[in-house]
């Protein structure tokens, strides 16, 4: 079974919202795995239907390497992204995992993404769901 990989933190409010349209598409034909960079994420994430949850620095770069795919902001390859709780590890995890990589251009960092544009969350979701996750099996 595909698994993916749904990584969020703070209110885990984004991976909830992408964990619903996923399951939405697929219903039970793949397994999603939410990991929150803290227990509130995770719950939440959890609540919109993830098959399983784990949080934290080492559940997160543990569950990671067995990913076929990783769904989640930018911020989750950037060190100490929201408002720390990416660690250095997770973000080296993430970023060099196998899996292949859906990242939304979603940041409150003092970075920005040259080349994209202010989409509203329900769009950008719409958008992995068309053009990318709607082609694996």
């Amino acid at each position: 079974m595909i698994k993916i990989c749904i990584i969020d933190g703070q209110g885990g409010g984004i991976g909830a919202a992408i964990i619903k349209r996923i399951k939405e598409y697929f219903g039970e034909s793949v397994e999603i795995i939410a990991l929150g960079t803290n227990a509130i994420a995770t719950s939440q994430m959890l609540k919109a239907k993830a098959n399983r949850g784990a949080s934290g620095e080492n559940a997160i770069i543990q569950t990671v390497k067995q990913a076929d795919y990783i769904v989640g902001p930018i911020g989750i390859i950037m060190a100490n992204a929201m408002m720390g709780e990416v660690t250095p590890r997770i973000a080296e995890a993430v970023s060099s995992t196998p899996a292949r990589k859906y990242f939304l251009p979603l940041s409150q960092e003092n970075a920005e993404i040259i080349g994209t544009a202010a989409i509203p969350l329900p769009h950008l979701i719409d958008e992995l769901m068309e053009k990318y996750l709607s082609r694996i099996s």
